[in-house]
């Protein structure tokens, strides 16, 4: 028997927020958001998952389809509910994978109200005071970083990659002027260190450049770009008649926390234009999106330490600051609110420390005969996305004024202090070393190694003498042992959640070296967590030894 649709449509209607006020089924909404908070947190245990982890059914989930008819929203709640099960709690002491914080109440209050209104950065008609918060965070986050908010601009994005890609690209278009309109005419490189983000090979491609123009530069010991190899390959590339789209400067590296010599980069990019008399200046990226939070430091008096920090972790600050404070000289930076700024994915922010610079990626108007004709503010016309959500600009702004300046020296200090704690438990036992015990951030990759092996200096022989590969190949394989061990007590509550990196870096004669690591970014970490790290890597030696 047929049903009239209206009939349907009077229950559908009630599966949205009203757009009139309406108390009683306001209510509805809240406690429907409740009903999945209560289920979500009935998942929870002593472990840093929720609920179980099971094998999942790829083949099964690829013979999904729609289903005829609709369900209550009770019923989808529960279901999607399910979905949440194996996932790890990013806020758990005992979670130290990678680059994912937790986010805080009020940044989640953020996404849920520009979830809730749905508002499009791309025109201030659609958008109205949210493009007001979008400058603001651009003007609080630009002199925060040291840049001149009134000529700096920025705009928020689709993740870490977007904000290197709008950098490169920028770079690009001043190198090839007309690219955006005429595509790549010439022969265009960038350049990035070994250590730097993977992205640099999407973006080279994206962009039409090709991953064969991406020119990487080698690191030293302490994972920062070698300056003095990015001016040989640059001047080489100079003279052979390539034009440079940009160098992408990193501040603060993924696996270890590496920071490039960002002044030494720029004052080398000012010497090959006067040298070579360019009608362009190389741009500058730098790729800040971990490293930019460090420079709630760059005015801490470090000799007075008002906020008593160890003296491990003042040293461990005071070497960040030494090279963030200089991330003004970049030309575009690249900013993640989504790693220590503690908020949801995704919340990202190019900035750009002249304005002006935007304007190299600005479409004409006529193009968008459908949008701009009124308002003030029209990112729109630059941005590569047409739909730009509120949710990260929100959330971010939210956590700038739940921190301030002096919550976030608190909480990256803890870390760090937590970070520098770890270290030096694993370099007071004979069977673990630091490999980036020159690194300063919240990130430590270390080794462990069978009984016998002096640790004290298989660190050097292995990464620089090629008689110890068979040594390295097999401490490689003995370092996942450790892992999948860890990760296995992790699972069942009995420990933390390590990440495992495939590649710290390469041999000087091109072998992986395999590493544990630890991202502590979790404020709930302390001692006790830090000791039961170092007791389970022991205890998966003494089982892979058994």
């Amino acid at each position: 028997m047929a049903i009239p649709y209206r009939n349907i449509l009077e229950n559908i209607r009630l599966a949205f927020p009203q757009p009139i006020s309406d108390r009683v089924h306001d209510s509805y909404l809240v406690h429907s958001v409740m009903r999945a908070m209560d289920e979500v947190d009935a998942l929870k245990s002593q472990r840093p998952i929720l609920g179980e982890r099971k094998p999942l059914d790829y083949d099964l989930a690829r013979q999904s389809v729609v289903p005829e008819q609709g369900m209550t929203i009770e019923a989808v709640t529960s279901d999607l509910v399910s979905y949440c099960a194996g996932l790890t709690i990013p806020g758990h002491p005992q979670t130290q994978q990678n680059v994912v914080p937790p986010p805080t109440i009020s940044s989640l209050i953020g996404v849920l109200l520009a979830s809730l209104y749905n508002p499009n950065l791309s025109w201030d008609e659609y958008s109205h005071r949210l493009s007001l918060a979008e400058v603001e965070m651009v003007a609080m986050t630009a002199h925060l970083l040291g840049y001149d908010p009134n000529s700096a601009r920025g705009f928020f994005t689709f993740g870490g990659t977007g904000t290197t890609l709008y950098g490169v690209k920028t770079g690009l278009e001043k190198a090839l002027p007309g690219t955006m309109e005429h595509g790549v005419r010439e022969e265009a490189v960038i350049f990035a260190s070994d250590a730097s983000h993977y992205c640099r090979y999407n973006i080279a491609g994206w962009l039409g450049l090709g991953s064969k123009r991406l020119i990487t530069i080698p690191t030293d010991t302490r994972n920062a770009m070698d300056v003095g190899v990015l001016g040989e390959q640059a001047r080489s590339a100079l003279r052979s008649g390539k034009r440079i789209a940009a160098i992408i400067a990193t501040l603060g590296t993924t696996d270890a926390f590496g920071l490039d010599d960002i002044a030494g980069i720029i004052a080398l990019r000012d010497e090959l234009v006067e040298e070579f008399q360019l009608s362009y200046r190389p741009h500058v990226h730098a790729d800040a999106v971990i490293g930019w939070a460090w420079s709630v430091f760059n005015d801490y008096d470090f000799e007075a330490n008002p906020m008593g920090f160890r003296p491990r972790t003042i040293r461990a600050l005071a070497g960040v600051r030494h090279h963030i404070q200089h991330v003004n000289l970049a030309d575009s930076i690249g900013i993640d609110f989504h790693k220590p700024g503690f908020v949801p994915y995704i919340s990202s922010l190019v900035l750009f420390r002249h304005g002006e610079d935007i304007k190299l990626l600005q479409r004409p108007q006529e193009q968008m005969p459908y949008l701009y004709q009124f308002g003030s503010h029209r990112p729109g016309m630059f941005t590569i996305e047409t739909s730009r959500p509120g949710t990260g600009i929100l959330a971010a702004l939210a956590n700038m004024k739940l921190f301030g300046k002096q919550g976030l020296q608190v909480i990256i200090g803890h870390i760090v202090e937590m970070t520098q704690l770890l270290r030096e438990h694993l370099e007071g036992h004979a069977c673990t070393t630091v490999l980036n015990r020159d690194n300063f951030g919240t990130v430590t990759v270390f080794r462990a190694y069978p009984p016998g092996v002096d640790t004290f200096r298989i660190k050097e022989k292995e990464l620089h003498e090629s008689l110890h590969r068979e040594q390295l190949l097999a401490h490689n394989e003995y370092n996942r042992q450790v892992f999948h061990y860890v990760h296995e007590e992790a699972m069942a509550g009995r420990g933390a959640v390590l990440s495992l990196t495939d590649c710290y870096r390469h041999t000087d004669y091109g072998e992986p070296i395999v590493a544990l690591k630890s991202f502590i970014l979790s404020p709930f970490v302390d001692e006790e967590i830090i000791e039961v790290i170092v007791k389970k890597v022991l205890e998966a030696r003494e089982e892979i030894e058994g």
